[in-house]
């Protein structure tokens, strides 16, 4: 299936260069290369990453996703560190921290979330975190949301009806709960989720989708277009125009997200300090500085 003309990543060498010679030469793990996120070219140049903790290997066997997938290896003492260090050389104020799943660990990760938001808050730095579901564990919720980001997430990533085949170690209740627990116990965070487009889902089931996140209390929201990382992942389905996104933005916002973005090159971090200000702001209707509109 040949990608539409809408799908297009313009970018400027010069300034995408150092941040990738950077990540290179440090070996520091982001999503943005490990997933191979097609907006990586866009957000290099305003020196904005999304960093990728607790190493690069997944538990989860996710058919959409490109990063690897198998047995872990041991966590880095000093990993805090090492983002740390690159957070200077960024110069960045808001960072956004993910993980691989890891099932392997009883808190599944969530120890070394926190001591990575605790040693980015020392700096007067805002961190957004994008967790897995810990197994739907409240107590490592609980201790993420302990270490004080200003935005929690945790995405969906499709309807339920293909979770067996897109998500098949996963399960849908377990994710809502996530994003419920975030809004019962977190203190002034926002609760984020993510989901794609082009999997096989109707837009019927879409939009039960979007009511199920909104019925959690989650604040905001981010809508995409799935891209094929690499040849064994799950093939697209389908190519959605750009108009289907934006009807799909303004419904979000009548369920009342605080903040949305739906566009073909929308993914879950892609100017994640803009959603989040706009959230605070409650400028409900006012799409973030520099999204893809696709339009």
């Amino acid at each position: 299936m040949m990608q539409p003309d809408w799908i297009a990543v313009r970018y400027n060498e010069d300034r995408v260069q150092p941040v990738a010679d950077y990540l290179e030469r440090t070996g520091i793990a982001t999503v943005c290369e490990s997933a191979l996120c097609p907006n990586r070219w866009t957000c290099y140049p305003d020196r904005e990453i999304t960093f990728m903790i607790l190493g690069e290997t997944c538990t989860r066997q996710c058919g959409f996703c490109g990063v690897n997938k198998g047995t872990p290896g041991h966590i880095d003492g000093h990993e805090h560190e090492e983002i740390l260090a690159a957070v200077r050389w960024l110069g960045a104020r808001y960072v956004v921290i993910t993980s691989v799943s890891r099932d392997d660990l009883e808190d599944g990760g969530a120890a070394q979330f926190a001591k990575v938001v605790r040693a980015l808050g020392k700096t007067g730095t805002r961190v957004e975190v994008l967790t897995p579901d810990f197994n739907g564990d409240a107590a490592a919720i609980g201790t993420v949301l302990s270490s004080g980001p200003v935005v929690a997430g945790h995405n969906m990533e499709t309807v339920p009806r293909l979770y067996p085949s897109i998500r098949p170690l996963s399960d849908y209740a377990t994710s809502l709960s996530v994003l419920a627990t975030i809004k019962k116990d977190g203190r002034n965070v926002f609760a984020k989720s993510g989901f794609m487009l082009g999997l096989g889902e109707t837009l019927p089931e879409v939009r039960s989708l979007m009511q199920d996140i909104r019925s959690t209390g989650c604040d905001m929201l981010t809508i995409g277009q799935y891209l094929r990382p690499l040849p064994g992942q799950e093939q697209v389905k389908a190519y959605v125009h750009p108009q289907v996104f934006a009807a799909l933005q303004e419904y979000g916002y009548e369920l009342g997200f605080k903040a949305v973005q739906a566009s073909p090159l929308v993914r879950s971090s892609f100017r994640a300090q803009e959603m989040w200000l706009q959230a605070s702001r409650g400028a409900e209707g006012v799409p973030a500085r520099g999204l893809h509109t696709g339009l």
